[in-house]
């Protein structure tokens, strides 16, 4: 949709503009000079283009509010452009298309005549060629909210920034480079409630008394730097603390208790992937909003207990040193959405007690025993249990979860076949069986799975043939919402009506919010395709579709029914005992991208059109029967070695040492029966040319023996003259006994 230019520059009393999310195209009329009563122009989140540097010179001296974000915006212009609009208080830039930079510093030097309140810069490439902080924030003494995030901004951040700006609520300066400690003077901050520094370089200890210099902070938020040290406890006068993320740092020590019982707002508790250690000791936690806490990726090594709260929703305390038993107490939770415990050292029996209803992940621990019948999780989405010791059958108990998206319980010890039971789990998306003892046939109840994407039942002892009714399973066909990856959406956190609000007709609001490390709470599923385990999570889940019956004693055909699946992105057949010839009709899996064959008896020849597979990164018949010519090489073949043919003694082509056989004369050949039962026809001109040069060196050879040596050339006499007389007394002595008969 277009703007109305006409109609707009004749609106020269408007005092506010509100444009905002809308789908305008185009370009603002460069007119708007003449609005000169206009207060507060809002034209972000469209679709408008063009070079802003004009419109900022167009736009009147009256503004007192511009939001220029979210749009197509290109080019390059300088702040200092508005210089003389002494009545600004807003300048919003955000900016998502790296199409446009913004420049503060001016080589003459200027002066704003203008005191802000807001700046937000975000995504400008601020000041590209120096990476400098702007210098005219020094003249700036009112500011209640600077947002300058995503600039690679460099340097130490500059502690005139907030101790000019006594007023500041909102300091964003996420994913910069910054370096450098972080000091910050007592009695500056006391309106500071969101302070984001992540993503930088920062580094060092933090201030003891970090807590008393941010009593008002909500938000704080240092991950993705490298400070270190242990947490301080002065934290705990951080009574309004709502996130607290100081995750992928290298802090050290032990949680500080305080944290835990006088910050009784906290909803976000993040210390992950730092060197914290000792027990987790979080029964005493007194929020009761707290929804989300991650200790993953530390060193804790016991776990006394959690917070029995009815709003807990996620539990991260994977890859860890904790050693010991699945607590029982874990079934108290309630309102638990996701639970993983993953990496650690948790043994003996799961739980009946245990309680989810997004995701339960115990995956590589030392957990024993068999899945207890008793587990009662109706509403399951998710479970992992690979890399464990877990035995015996799969419990019929478990396919009464049909609500399950996700069943992994990989490379354990169960043993048995798989219950027909297992068609109940038709929401069912992932299937990993695989590194077990599984046994039997390959159940056709499996093809009532039709919206599954992932099957893996690799490495176990299946026989039997592959079932042809898997042609009727999508394996990622199609796509439903109601089937979606991610677990959970946890709610941003927002600062109510936020740090700054204009007063006019239109009443603006600069609010802060953030829900980057929080929103979707991915699942992550492992496959092994393309010779190595991938990780896929979340929307790249969602169009991963595979087939993995390797290391099994499948016998038979391949059905020519797989041919069908044409959204297959990996086969995986290898190490089986299957017979017969390659399906002509693989080539109609024009998504392929991964196929393994190797390591079976198959026979007969590759089909030449698989070569219209253009998406085949990996191709393997090695150690089959197959003979013939290899499919050209070309496109994606070209790329093959000859290790995806060894092992076929009769196969000729390229990459391959043995060319193929050519045949020059239409006329038949007798063929040859050579091991193998592999027939190749006779070359005429080779053989006759041979024949021809061995009788010549045959017989000029024994005429130089007869001359060289009379001894031999007498023994040949002998035997020539032996020979007549043999042959005269044959032939006489005959005919003369045939006469006599005659004449009697």
């Amino acid at each position: 949709m277009l703007l109305p230019l006409t109609e707009l520059c004749a609106l020269k009393k408007l005092e506010e503009l509100d444009l905002h999310h809308n789908q305008f195209e185009g370009i603002l009329p460069l007119c708007m000079d003449n609005m000169t009563s206009l207060r507060l122009l809002d034209i972000s989140e469209n679709q408008l283009n063009g070079n802003v540097s004009s419109y900022v010179v167009a736009s009147p001296k009256s503004l007192e509010y511009i939001d220029f974000s979210y749009n197509q915006f290109q080019g390059r212009f300088s702040i200092s452009l508005f210089a003389n609009h002494s009545k600004l208080e807003v300048i919003r830039f955000i900016n998502q298309n790296n199409k446009l930079e913004i420049e503060t510093e001016n080589s003459l030097g200027w002066a704003p005549l203008f005191q802000l309140k807001v700046l937000e810069l975000s995504g400008c490439s601020l000041n590209n060629l120096s990476g400098n902080v702007p210098g005219f924030l020094l003249d700036q003494h009112e500011l209640e909210v600077v947002n300058l995030s995503r600039n690679k901004l460099n340097g130490s951040i500059p502690n005139w920034l907030v101790e000019n700006n006594t007023r500041l609520r909102i300091l964003d300066l996420q994913n910069n480079s910054f370096v450098g400690h972080l000091h910050w003077q007592l009695y500056h901050h006391m309106h500071i409630s969101w302070m984001d520094v992540s993503n930088n370089h920062l580094k060092g200890k933090l201030q003891e008394d970090i807590g008393r210099i941010f009593p008002n902070a909500r938000y704080l938020n240092l991950s993705h730097n490298n400070f270190e040290g242990s947490l301080p406890s002065s934290i705990n006068d951080m009574i309004y603390l709502e996130v607290l993320d100081f995750s992928f740092n290298n802090f050290s020590g032990e949680i500080p208790k305080e944290l835990v019982t006088s910050c009784t707002l906290l909803q976000i508790l993040n210390l992950g992937y730092n060197n914290l250690n000792g027990e987790i000791f979080l029964e005493q936690f007194k929020s009761p909003f707290f929804e989300f806490l991650q200790l993953n990726d530390n060193q804790f090594t016991s776990i006394a207990s959690i917070p029995n709260t009815s709003s807990l929703l996620y539990i991260d305390i994977s890859k860890n040193d904790i050693l010991g038993t699945i607590p029982r107490w874990l079934g108290n939770m309630t309102s638990l959405w996701t639970l993983v415990m993953a990496n650690n050292f948790f043994y003996d029996q799961i739980p009946c007690e245990l309680s989810a209803r997004g995701t339960i992940d115990f995956s590589h621990n030392l957990v024993s025993g068999s899945l207890p019948s008793c587990l009662n999780l109706p509403r399951l989405e998710h479970l992992y249990f690979p890399g464990n010791k877990l035995t015996g059958p799969i419990p019929k108990a478990l396919f009464n979860f049909s609500s399950l998206l996700t069943l992994d319980i990989g490379g354990n010890n169960f043993s048995g076949s798989i219950p027909d039971e297992i068609r109940e789990l038709y929401n069912l998306k992932v299937l990993l069986l695989g590194g077990n003892h599984f046994s039997g046939i390959i159940s056709d109840q499996l093809c009532w799975l039709s919206i599954i994407s992932i099957i893996d039942l690799s490495k176990n002892a299946f026989s039997g043939t592959i079932p042809r009714c898997f042609s009727n399973i999508y394996f990622g066909k199609i796509s439903d919402a109601n089937y979606s990856f991610l677990s959970r959406k946890i709610d941003p956190v927002w600062l109510g009506q936020g740090a700054y609000s204009y007063k006019g007709v239109l009443e603006k609001h600069v609010e802060s919010y953030d829900s980057r490390e929080y929103a979707d709470i991915k699942v992550k599923v492992e496959f092994v395709t393309k010779y190595r385990s991938l990780s896929y999570e979340g929307y790249a889940l969602e169009y991963m579709s595979g087939l993995d019956l390797s290391c099994n004693k499948l016998t038979g055909g391949i059905p020519q029914e797989l041919g069908k699946i044409s959204s297959l992105h990996a086969i995986n057949l290898s190490y089986n005992e299957l017979t017969g010839s390659i399906p002509k009709t693989f080539s109609n899996l024009f998504l392929l991208e991964s196929l393994d064959l190797s390591h079976n008896s198959l026979s007969g020849e590759i089909p030449s059109s698989l070569i219209g597979l253009n998406f085949l990164e990996v191709f393997n018949v090695a150690y089959n029967n197959l003979s013939g010519k290899v499919p050209d090489f070309k496109a994606q073949f070209a790329t093959f070695e000859r290790s995806s043919y060894e092992g076929n003694l009769f196969l000729c082509g390229p990459p391959l040492q043995n060319s193929c056989a050519i045949v020059d004369t239409p006329a038949p050949t007798q063929p040859l029966v050579v091991s193998g039962n592999k027939w190749h026809e006779v070359d005429l001109v080779v053989f006759r040319t041979s024949f021809l040069v061995t009788y010549i060196i045959f017989f000029f050879s024994v005429v130089s023996i007869l001359y060289i040596d009379p001894y031999w050339r007498q023994r040949c006499s002998n035997l020539i003259e032996d020979f007549l007389h043999f042959y005269n007394c044959v032939v006489f002595d005959t005919l003369r006994r045939l006469s006599n008969y005659l004449l009697h």
